[in-house]
């Protein structure tokens, strides 16, 4: 069994109701607007870090990220892009079993089409009355499952 920490929206701030919901992880997913690199580094301190580059992530630590990521979590692949808007490939056609993404401040988890769609929601500032939020992945052989959690 793996467990994936999914984290967005960081914007610069990673609380410490995060990092104590990050342990045990063994990786972590940054789906974007992490606004200040020293997040990456603190939560690379916690699991090996994938991280995709959001709209708002500026200047040239920045450019080091990519705008979408593929990765193998167990038996499964998870395709990672900031904006749902933005996804640039057929999941199904590509055999993707889980979509991450960020942007809305929504924490949401859906299954279209045998994919799983997980939005975390974002773990920074508080936007508007949106919760504060952060998920998990957990792949157990072909078993794919996901949650998001408010914390904050």
């Amino acid at each position: 069994m793996l467990r994936a920490g999914l984290i967005s929206d960081t914007h610069g701030l990673l609380r410490p109701e995060a990092i104590a919901f990050l342990q045990g992880c063994d990786l972590i997913v940054h789906g974007g607007d992490i606004c200040d690199p020293a997040v990456l580094d603190e939560l690379a301190k916690i699991a090996p870090v994938t991280a995709v580059r959001g709209n708002n992530d500026k200047g040239d630590w920045a450019k080091r990220l990519r705008e979408t990521e593929m990765l193998q979590v167990g038996a499964a692949w998870v395709y990672v892009v900031h904006d749902l808007a933005d996804l640039d490939i057929d999941p199904v056609a590509t055999g993707v079993r889980v979509v991450v993404s960020g942007h809305s401040h929504k924490p949401r988890v859906e299954e279209r089409d045998g994919v799983l769609y997980v939005n975390p929601g974002s773990a920074g500032p508080r936007r508007f009355k949106l919760p504060i939020s952060i998920g998990e992945l957990i792949v157990d052989g072909d078993e794919v499952s996901a949650r998001t959690v408010q914390i904050g």
